[in-house]
């Protein structure tokens, strides 16, 4: 299995990371702001049909606290 991180919208990793327990608590411009019940947050930007550089994505995944694996599981 690859161990690239898949190219997605703003607007579906939000989705992904809601079927992960995040939910979003505020939406500011573009930018949603998610939080878990156990306190990881983070912030997605949804911008129309651009997906998320591999950096930011990371970037995003760290500050959740998820692995690459969990994120496939959920897409």
């Amino acid at each position: 299995m690859s161990d690239k991180l898949p190219r997605i919208t703003g607007k579906r990793l939000v989705a992904a990371l809601e079927r992960l327990g995040f939910e979003v608590v505020r939406v500011r411009g573009s930018h949603n702001f998610l939080r878990h019940s156990d306190g990881r947050t983070t912030i997605v930007p949804i911008h129309a049909k651009e997906t998320i550089g591999p950096g930011l994505l990371g970037k995003i995944l760290r500050d959740c606290e998820v692995t690459r694996e969990e994120l496939r599981e959920v897409l």
